[in-house]
This record gives C-alpha cells, sequence and structure tokens, in this order.
C-alpha cells in the first residue's frame, strides 16, 4: 500500500498545490489586478490602458505575481499574450478577488459616510405622516446616495432600538432624556386645538389653556409621546382637564372622534394641512405663549458620526422650512 500512497501524492500534488511552494505568499491587487487585465485583453498594451499604468509596470506586476505564485501564468509573444492552463484555472478567481476588493472599498465609503448607502431612520407617528412626503422627496434631491429605510414607532421603542444599534437616528420629540444619545434640535412647532365642527371655538385665534378644563380631552394611547405633552400643557397651565373616555392610537383616529363629538384634542401645526384637508374639523389658535414641542434628531453619541447627522439634521430643518413657507402663503 506504501507505493500506492506516494504515488498518489505525486500526483495530486501538481494539481491542487500550485503556487504553494511558498505557503506565506499573498497575491497583492496589483499582481492580481495586471492579470486579470491580461487575461481579458490579451495584449500586454490594451490592458495597460486598462488599468492607466504604463506596459513595463503590468509586466512587473505580473511577473512579481507568478514568481510568488511559483508558475507561469501567461505565454507572451511578440504579438499577443495567451494564458497557460493555470492562468485559465485562476483567472476566475483573481476576478472574484477583484470584484470583492472593489465592493469592499464602495461599502467602506458609504459606512465612513453615513450619508451615503443606507439610513435606518426612526421617526415618531405624530410626526412621520406630515413631514416624510417632503423629507424623503427632499432627500432624494440634496443627497442622491442616501437610501432611506423608514421605522415608525413610539419614542420608548425607538429609543430602545436606537440603542441596539438596530437603528441609526431617529425623529422624536425633544428632550429625550435619556444617556447615550445626542440631540439635534431642528424645528419647534406649537399645539393647535382640534374641535368637532360647528363647536364655539372653532375659529379663535386667542383661546386661553385655562378652556380645556371646561372640555373633554381626548388623548392618544399610553407610549405615545403626544399624550404626555398634551397632559404637560395642562399642568404646567394650572388646568385640572376633563379627560374623555375615548383614546386613540393614532392622531388620524383621534381627530376623526373628535369630528365624531367624542371629545376635543391637541393637534401639532405640522398635522394641520393633512388633517383639515380630509376633514371638517374645527381648528382653534392658543393665545401666546402658545404650547408647543421641539422635533431633533436624535443619534447615539459613541457613534461618532457628528457632523454628518448634524448636517442631515440642517438639511431636514430647512426642507421643513421650505414646506410651511409654503403653505403660509398657501
Amino acid at each position: 500500500m506504501l507505493p500506492l500512497f506516494d504515488c498518489e501524492v505525486k500526483v495530486i500534488c501538481p494539481t491542487i498545490l500550485i503556487g504553494m511552494t511558498d505557503k506565506t505568499y499573498q497575491p497583492t491587487l496589483a499582481g492580481l489586478r495586471a492579470f486579470v487585465a491580461v487575461g481579458e485583453k490579451q495584449h500586454f498594451g490594451s490592458a495597460a490602458a486598462t488599468l492607466g499604468i504604463s506596459q513595463s509596470t503590468l509586466s512587473q506586476a505580473l511577473a512579481a505575481l507568478e514568481a510568488g505564485l511559483d508558475t507561469h501564468l501567461a505565454e507572451r509573444s511578440t504579438r499577443r499574450v495567451f494564458l497557460t492552463p493555470e492562468g485559465k484555472q485562476l483567472l476566475p478567481f483573481a476576478r472574484a478577488v477583484i470584484e470583492a476588493a472593489d465592493a469592499f472599498t464602495a461599502a467602506a465609503a458609504g459606512v465612513s459616510d453615513p450619508l451615503q448607502g443606507t439610513m435606518r431612520l426612526g421617526l415618531i407617528p405624530t410626526v412621520a405622516p406630515y413631514v416624510l412626503p417632503t423629507v424623503l422627496a427632499g432627500l432624494a434631491r440634496r443627497l442622491p446616495s442616501l437610501n432611506v429605510r423608514v421605522i415608525e414607532d413610539q419614542t420608548e421603542r425607538l429609543l430602545a432600538i436606537l440603542r441596539e444599534g438596530a437603528l441609526d437616528a431617529a425623529l422624536i420629540a425633544l428632550p429625550a432624556d435619556a444617556n447615550g444619545f445626542t440631540e439635534v434640535p431642528i424645528y419647534e412647532e406649537d399645539f393647535v386645538l382640534a374641535l368637532p365642527p360647528g363647536h364655539p371655538l372653532s375659529g379663535k385665534r386667542r383661546v386661553s389653556v385655562a378652556a380645556l378644563a371646561n372640555l373633554p380631552l381626548l388623548l392618544l394611547d399610553e407610549g405615545h409621546c403626544l399624550r404626555d405633552q398634551a397632559l404637560d400643557v395642562c399642568h404646567k397651565a394650572g388646568v385640572r382637564a376633563e379627560l374623555a373616555d375615548t383614546r386613540a392610537a393614532s392622531l388620524a383616529t383621534a381627530v376623526q372622534c373628535v369630528i365624531g363629538g367624542l371629545g376635543v384634542t391637541l393637534i401639532p401645526q405640522s398635522a394641520v394641512p393633512v388633517e383639515a384637508a380630509r376633514s371638517r374639523v374645527g381648528l382653534a389658535q392658543f393665545a401666546a405663549p402658545c404650547p408647543g414641542r421641539r422635533i431633533g434628531l436624535v443619534y447615539r453619541t459613541s457613534s461618532g458620526r457628528d457632523q454628518p447627522y448634524r448636517r442631515l439634521a440642517g438639511i431636514i430643518g430647512e426642507l421643513i422650512s421650505a414646506q410651511e413657507r409654503v403653505r403660509l402663503v398657501k
């Protein structure tokens, strides 16, 4: 059996272990690029022109690769270049390495600049429906290399997945009151009182917050920051609001309940154009100082992306300001 084993080793080694005489050798990308270019063009001049290098540089890179692998990859002649059988066998692998390296470089560019590639952006439900059309269209123009993935959820859950790294940044009401996050204020907006159609306060421009004491206040479900903000408005004004029995899971549902006479509610100014356009809801503005909220971008302080995220917040702010100017003109 020993001679048979020895014979098998002699047959297998030349086929499988090409270039393994020096197991520490690592081909360079320059050598692999030279090899692929020569294999595809089968002409040194054309291959060198493709890579933007001189023919001598190309020849040296290919020769170094062959020396390191201890095998001939190409047969040179005065007119053309032909790949050896070993060269033909190894060409697809060299091409795959180069493609992987190029993909790695492209991915690294996106990683180093979070405003290129895919970004996971969280938004709270009382912001998303009212600013997304403007923000997404504007970002597509201003940051064409950015692909935004939207995750809509309540503040607490957004912060949880942001902390875990499953989210890159989030557009929420500030302050977040959470450690480990950087907050960048973007815009402030007033609250507007939504009333049933024909309500005596509908159309008023200087309604006192104290009026909430005599109105059934309809709130969103637990977990919505707008619910807490509405209660905070009452608390700061020293008003003990009468809470309606109805609770809504979304602002749109809350407005529909208001229209049905089930109570009144507070809605942010950014929601007014949408909700007023699709319903007969009555609206009233509060007297100064008008209650409202601040919306901003939050992200992990440890992300090391302060500058690009602040740039993103600035762009979002510009887009929303432009939207508001258009609304006022209309």
